[in-house]
């Protein structure tokens, strides 16, 4: 195992390699000289100019920006033209939906890998806060502040959340940390991944975490459940759930995972469901339904089909909805977390070790 700082020039030299990192953070200032002092020859180009609200677009950037990349660190994917050889991608994200039937995704000779664990520790916090503040209608009071409106303390009906039940589909580092927080407010967590995990090694997280934080082990869930199909999902669902987490990757398999029959199952325990994944898992027609009929207690998404949502859409509208601009990921920390897994992924690829978080090009995470 390479030592943190130790100089590397082994079979997988990067001497030849030129990453770009186009990320909407500032420059950690030593940062580039410290890997070109660690891996010779190697060499970081940024991309990262933040306009107000607006980040540039690949376009934008000069050819001189992209001329000799051979690595990139980035959320959306450039145009295949621009990055010729490129050979290793480090996506921003937890997950590749963005890329796939990208050309560059579909060559096998280039490396994937997300930043899967640098966003669990925020995320579960957004899921828990939006959680307890219906539990709690921290947004009612909020309401009759603006009114200038004392409430008797009989007016609404309260619950905490001791021995309340909460689901986390889709049990990676995000599902893992929301485990460890919902454990410490004394829910029960049942877990959902799609292969079994049936031994203790298997349930252990294989992917990058920060320390401190999760379910290293895989041993907070008092129930793992299974499978590929709507039909076991459906089974998960009927477990008679206070919380749906949802927190798993978008593909051709779990896009509207959740519509009108699941919200039918979930209606039976009024279940409050929040997404921190991708738009794509809800059907939105089905979930504006089940809020306006009161077939679940509430909802709670950072993410939306599509993004940005149109100010005309009726998500806007609908009742017992927290609804925020896919921020949930946003940390003072994350770059430094960014930066950290990249810097691991680039000492194991010169090591020629396994990478930390590859994607399984079969299982699109």
């Amino acid at each position: 195992m390479v030592k943190a700082g130790e100089t590397v020039d082994g079979v997988g030299s990067l001497s030849n390699d030129v990453l770009l990192l186009f990320v909407p953070f500032p420059e950690k200032k030593g940062w580039a000289e410290h890997l070109a002092e660690r891996f010779k020859g190697f060499r970081v180009r940024r991309a990262n100019v933040l306009a107000g609200e607006k980040l540039p677009t690949y376009n934008d950037l000069t050819p001189e920006v992209w001329d000799g990349v051979t690595m990139i660190c980035t959320y959306l994917p450039p145009p295949p033209d621009l990055v010729p050889n490129l050979r290793f991608v480090q996506t921003t994200s937890a997950g590749v939906d963005k890329w796939l039937g990208h050309p560059k995704y579909e060559d096998e000779k280039v490396i994937f890998c997300t930043t899967n664990g640098i966003h669990a520790p925020q995320i579960a916090e957004w899921v828990l806060g939006a959680w307890l503040s219906h539990q709690h209608h921290f947004f009612h009071y909020a309401a009759n502040k603006e009114k200038a409106q004392w409430e008797g303390p009989f007016v609404k009906d309260f619950q905490d959340s001791t021995r309340l039940r909460v689901g986390i589909l889709g049990y990676g580092a995000i599902g893992r940390q929301c485990a460890r927080l919902c454990s410490a407010l004394g829910m029960e967590v049942y877990a959902y991944t799609r292969g079994e995990r049936t031994t203790p090694e298997s349930r252990k997280d294989d992917s990058y975490c920060v320390p401190g934080t999760g379910d290293p082990d895989g041993v907070l869930p008092a129930k793992w459940f299974h499978g590929p199909t709507q039909e076991s999902i459906n089974s998960f669902l009927g477990e008679g759930l206070d919380l749906l987490v949802i927190s798993l990757p978008l593909t051709s398999e779990t896009r509207h995972v959740i519509s009108s029959e699941q919200l039918e199952i979930l209606g039976k325990k009024k279940t409050f469901v929040a997404n921190v994944a991708r738009g794509g898992h809800i059907n939105q027609e089905a979930l504006i339904k089940a809020l306006e009929t009161g077939l679940i207690r509430g909802a709670a998404l950072d993410v939306t089909d599509p993004e940005p949502l149109p100010s005309d859409h009726p998500l806007w509208r609908a009742p017992n909805l927290l609804l925020t601009p896919h921020v949930s990921w946003r940390t003072d920390t994350l770059q430094e977390r960014l930066l950290d897994i990249v810097e691991l992924n680039l000492e194991k690829l010169a090591a020629g070790q396994p990478l930390i978080n590859r994607v399984n090009r079969q299982l699109h995470y």
